[in-house]
């Protein structure tokens, strides 16, 4: 990450601008021959859907707040860039100014959950609760138990998740079995940092900040989200092995014990991704304020 006074010469900034364009295409190059053939891939498209960003808004490289970039005069007339002396920058007050209850919201968030203890309880049962007597399922996959082994499975355990997104598409049934009722409302206060969902959101909040962001840790949090979601469809009740993922059986004792170790792996991934994001948006005297939250 670029310090803040940093000056970058056109050939620099360039550099790695290009730089960045080409780790952002290695990244979504499958998903975009599959997008040519009509195909869909049950683990690797959730980003691209359920996020509903395009792989162009990745190669898009921004510096990050305070860096002068010499020489870049077609940047002055990019949204929330500005001409000063000497180059051009990112305009940072002007976007906290026009998205300011978006970046009061997302900033309290991951504020918020870096505070907060990690839980790694829930076993990934969310994606479990979301089939739970269901007569359709999400994916397009067999069940690796069956719709009866499924439920077997959800109903011998208790569903503890905190994050309210996966919770929302909980089966009608499965939602009273939760420990706590959740709402959008209340999810500044209920997110926490051992959530793989929360930590897969981290990309979501890096995109929303947009040129307060700096490229790389953009693709870092893509790369952050990509690794929770394998965690999250191995873990599933989806027999994903005709795809290349062998299961994460968390109705074993085996199971849980594995996906315990990698939620705490990745868990501290995304604790020092939303430690470093708030460090480059954040103004020193920033504050955390209000209640705001974005809420899409």
């Amino acid at each position: 990450m670029l310090a803040t006074g940093a000056r970058l010469t056109r050939e620099e900034w360039t550099a790695a601008a290009d730089e960045h364009a080409l780790r952002a295409d290695a990244l979504t190059a499958d998903h975009r021959a599959r997008a040519q053939r009509a195909q869909k891939h049950p683990v690797e498209d959730f980003l691209f859907t359920y996020y509903s960003y395009k792989p162009a808004i990745l190669r898009r490289w921004h510096p990050g707040p305070g860096v002068l970039l010499e020489g870049a005069e077609e940047r002055a007339g990019w949204r929330w860039y500005r001409a000063v002396a000497g180059g051009v920058e990112v305009d940072a007050e002007r976007f906290r100014t026009e998205k300011g209850s978006m970046y009061r919201g997302v900033v309290n968030l991951l504020r918020a959950t870096l505070d907060r203890p990690a839980q790694f309880g829930c076993f990934g049962l969310h994606e479990w609760a979301m089939a739970y007597r269901a007569d359709e399922v999400r994916h397009a996959v067999p069940l690796r138990l069956g719709s009866d082994g499924t439920d077997a499975v959800v109903e011998a355990h208790d569903l503890r998740c905190t994050h309210f997104d996966a919770f929302r598409f909980f089966t009608p049934e499965a939602v009273p079995l939760n420990r706590t009722a959740l709402s959008r409302d209340d999810q500044v206060s209920r997110e926490q940092p051992g959530c793989l969902h929360a930590g897969m959101d981290v990309y979501k909040w890096t995109v929303k900040l947009g040129p307060l962001v700096p490229g790389a840790l953009l693709l870092d949090a893509f790369e952050l989200a990509r690794d929770i979601r394998t965690l999250d469809m191995r873990a599933s009740p989806y027999d994903l092995t005709a795809w290349g993922y062998a299961p994460v059986a968390i109705e074993t004792p085996e199971g849980k014990a594995e996906y315990v170790s990698r939620q705490r792996a990745l868990s501290e991934r995304g604790q020092a991704l939303r430690r470093v994001v708030l460090s480059a948006v954040t103004r020193p005297d920033d504050t955390p304020g209000g209640a705001d939250f974005v809420r899409s």
